[in-house]
């Protein structure tokens, strides 16, 4: 099985813009994502993909592969899928990048079950919450499983409510996913879904449309960067050494 990692990068975040390239303990976020993401053994290779000459100058500065892609897609999904259609692959990981504290072992977990289960077509991950104001939070994403551990569904609501009052457990999902080649191509080309733009969540479309979703359980729990005060937590972070990344 060979498996690519895509990194979308853009640099006109809505929230944080450049954040790509903000320094971070002497490199910039994007080299710190792509040098965790290069130590998951299941990739072949790992290729940013961007559509701003900024961030596409960065990175063959510290040595990483780049595709400069168009400017126009709706989502970071499509920049890969344009991406994924040169490639010679049968899996693709979609690693975010505006996490520099990513465990590579998490890229292994979506990615190894293509190996043994040919019906499946896209995973991604779920952490137990541990912070109870993330239950509540639009901003952190529910999900629930069925028995055999593919979605029932996503929300930014409390998913499932307790009737009863108990508080858990709660499963927290992570922008990391995985993908057969053909069936991210297919994806990109479907039509958008009522549900995916009531909660704002494309992975939804999936469902929607008939396919399954594995979602995998982790204990790693990486901050993704969307603010200024997230960025100072993380330079903070490698500062103190807290984070076991390159040095």
């Amino acid at each position: 099985m060979v498996a690519v990692g895509i990194i979308p990068a853009r640099y006109a975040s809505s929230r944080l813009p450049g954040k790509a390239l903000a320094e971070i303990a002497g490199r910039t976020m994007i080299e710190h994502v792509y040098r965790q993401a290069r130590k998951a053994k299941s990739l072949t290779r790992v290729i940013i993909a961007t559509d701003d000459p900024r961030i596409e100058s960065a990175v063959r500065a510290f040595g990483g592969e780049v595709a400069l892609t168009r400017a126009d897609h709706p989502s970071g999904t499509d920049r890969i899928a344009e991406v994924a259609a040169g490639l010679d692959a049968d899996v693709v990981v979609n690693i975010q990048g505006d996490e520099p504290t990513l465990d590579p072992a998490e890229i292994d977990l979506v990615a190894t079950p293509f190996e043994t289960q040919p019906d499946l077509v896209m995973s991604t991950v779920a952490v137990p919450i541990r912070d109870p104001r993330d239950v509540t939070a639009p901003s952190a994403v529910k999900v629930v499983r069925d028995q055999a551990g593919f979605a029932l569904y996503f929300s930014r609501l409390p998913l499932p409510y307790y009737r009863s009052g108990s508080g858990g457990p709660h499963l927290k999902h992570k922008g990391l996913y995985a993908y057969r080649r053909e069936f991210l191509l297919k994806y990109s080309t479907m039509a958008p879904t009522p549900l995916e733009q009531a909660e704002a969540l494309e992975q939804l479309r999936v469902l929607e449309h008939g396919y399954r979703i594995l979602v995998l359980l982790s204990s790693a729990d990486s901050i993704g960067v969307d603010t200024e005060e997230d960025l100072e937590r993380v330079r903070e972070m490698f500062a103190r050494g807290e984070f076991g990344g390159d040095a």
